[in-house]
């Protein structure tokens, strides 16, 4: 009884992370313990009846006795008054015996009674903690659902930062590879603004081998001595002219 009083009391003042950091599962072990206690509470019950019934028939007997000692000492008084005093005397015996019993009877019965009227008390007691465990037990449930929603908002979260760090991480991988193909592209245009160039100078180095070349074949032409025909038509034009 005393291990039970002090889960309950573990229940009334419990703390919700307290006991999800003892416990697995706080609700079963609330729901746990409000069973023990109403099945002790039951116990408890049939064992308070019983100490009632006895402590009530102990008073009944008590009673009874009191009541055959008080009749027969009556009975005494009216014997003496009658002057009979053998009569008195046996009256006076039977008293005396009823006396005796009482005289036992009457610690057993209020023993009984101070038993019976602690054991109500103490019922009266688990069943107020059977109430207030029963209410606590609403308020921890909503509490540990608040705190389990708590915790898997939390996983939620770090899930949402581990998503938008990897996003950030991708966006970063998509800006280098950007970036890598932004200094390809700058190359190729370098490396075709070259090829111009160079086709112009080659261009350029064509033309002035074909005019080296004109120039020359001018001049070859210059220094060769003219035939006959040739010098005729010279001539010829000459005359025209």
């Amino acid at each position: 009884m005393t291990d039970l009083f002090k889960r309950i009391n573990d229940v009334i003042s419990a703390n919700i992370n307290d006991l999800i950091d003892r416990v697995e599962d706080p609700e079963r072990m609330v729901k746990q313990i409000i069973r023990e206690m109403e099945d002790n509470i039951s116990k408890a019950k049939e064992g308070v009846v019983l100490a009632i019934a006895s402590e009530k028939q102990l008073q009944k007997e008590l009673e009874s006795n009191q009541k055959q000692a008080a009749d027969w000492l009556s009975r005494a008084e009216t014997a003496l008054n009658n002057n009979n005093d053998e009569l008195a005397r046996s009256a006076l015996g039977r008293k005396k015996e009823h006396d005796a019993i009482c005289k036992v009877l009457e610690p057993s019965w209020q023993s009984a009674k101070n038993s019976s009227d602690r054991l109500k008390s103490q019922l009266k007691a688990l069943e107020a903690k059977l109430e207030e465990a029963r209410r606590k037990r609403t308020s921890l449930t909503a509490r540990q659902h608040a705190a389990q929603a708590r915790q898997q908002m939390d996983k939620t979260l770090s899930n949402f930062d581990a998503g938008i760090k990897a996003q950030t991480n991708f966006e970063r991988m998509e800006d280098a590879v950007m970036a890598m193909e932004a200094r390809t592209e700058a190359l190729e245009e370098l490396r075709n603004d070259s090829s111009q160039l160079e086709r112009e100078f080659l261009d350029m180095e064509v033309h002035a081998e074909i005019d080296e070349e004109l120039r020359n074949l001018k001049q070859k032409i210059k220094t060769q001595p003219k035939t006959e025909s040739e010098t005729s038509a010279v001539n010829s034009n000459t005359i025209l002219l």
